[in-house]
């Protein structure tokens, strides 16, 4: 416990310190250091608020206890005795969300989202699957009033996409969208069955941060970076000149391809983002390996080859395998409406990080 209230106390003095640094003109002036010490304010500010909460709890149950105690007045002593009562369990309340929140959190939590959705089993089907998923993802950002911006589009000619990759801009995107990671499952009749036979198809889904030049550094010298005309949507002037920019990290061989921006350099910048996250979460993923530690997910591995969901069209019903989660309203996940599927998952991975702390 006295180690608990140490950290707690170091947090509190962090926040003022925050604060006070915000207030620096030095600071003011420096809009990605600004932007770093308000995600990490941001961070804080649960916590420090529940901890001032809980002290005040703590503070009230120790008066009840002394008037109990020294009390000889039995209407008074009935009434501290009522407020020991409101009050004991309420500190255990805080103490138990304080624990929560003071599980090791991943600090790119609050960090733009990268997805990329691939159409994998099922030929067009997976595809067209493929499709419904980047809709499903973009109402729901459209419904935290988050933005979204292609990075890269492979349409398929029955519907849907072979691959869509884009960047979802938004205070605590990868944090929420960080489970997504992995091989989503659908059984359906295909609109092409005849004989009205269920399906089954997939697609794979892959979610990264944003990561920040500064916060992790790629050899210019490992990449090797194309220009080519674009192809596709995107207006008439796309196929006249060399916008498209394709960027492979020779050491990983990832290869990053960007063509949605209007010029060469907009696709560049964004191609050079895109590949420095993939590489990183690369190299996430090979520190992690070498020490034998679990994967960043205590509830996966993010890894595309893994069945992390179903869903299933004739019963409505989307199911995911990691944590047992079963609702029955797909048409209102495929509207967007994640919100209690996404809570689900990051209450179980928080529950067993907690265990595992125990």
């Amino acid at each position: 416990m006295s180690v608990m209230i140490e950290r707690l106390e170091g947090m509190v003095n962090r926040y003022h310190e925050i604060n006070e640094m915000m207030m620096s003109p030095k600071i003011v002036s420096d809009p990605k250091m600004l932007q770093k010490l308000g995600r990490e304010q941001a961070d804080l500010t649960n916590v420090v608020e529940t901890y001032e909460e809980y002290k005040k709890c703590v503070q009230q149950l120790e008066e009840a206890k002394a008037l109990l105690k020294s009390e000889e007045d039995k209407e008074l002593r009935e009434m501290a005795k009522m407020e020991i009562e409101e009050l004991e369990p309420k500190t255990e309340e805080y103490l138990s969300k304080l624990e929560i929140l003071l599980i090791p959190k991943d600090p790119n939590d609050s960090h733009n989202a990268i997805v990329e959705i691939r159409g994998a089993a099922g030929g067009d089907e997976g595809n067209i699957f493929a499709g419904d998923l980047y809709r499903m993802y973009a109402k729901y950002a459209e419904s935290l009033g988050w933005r979204i911006e292609i990075i890269e589009m492979d349409e398929s000619e029955a519907g849907g996409f072979a691959l869509v990759s884009f960047m979802v801009h938004g205070d605590g995107a990868y944090g929420r969208l960080k489970f997504e990671s992995g091989s989503h499952r659908v059984q359906r009749v295909p609109k092409t069955e005849s004989q009205g036979r269920i399906h089954t198809s997939t697609a794979t889904v892959l979610v990264s941060p944003e990561i920040e030049a500064e916060d992790f550094d790629i050899d210019m010298n490992d990449l090797e970076i194309e220009t080519m005309r674009a192809s596709g949507a995107g207006g008439q002037h796309i196929n006249k000149t060399d916008s498209a920019v394709r960027i492979i990290h020779k050491p990983t061989g990832i290869v990053v391809k960007c063509q949605d921006g209007r010029s060469q350099h907009e696709n560049r910048a964004t191609a050079l983002m895109t590949i420095r996250s993939r590489v990183y979460e690369e190299h996430q993923r090979k520190l992690e390996e070498a020490a034998g530690a679990e994967r960043r997910s205590k509830i996966g591995t993010g890894d595309r080859s893994e069945k992390i969901r179903t869903y299933n069209y004739p019963q409505n019903r989307v199911t995911d395998h990691r944590i047992g989660y079963t609702f029955n309203q797909l048409d209102r996940i495929m509207e967007g409406r994640m919100q209690d599927l996404l809570d689900a998952l990051i209450s179980a991975d928080q529950q067993a990080k907690l265990a595992g702390e125990k």
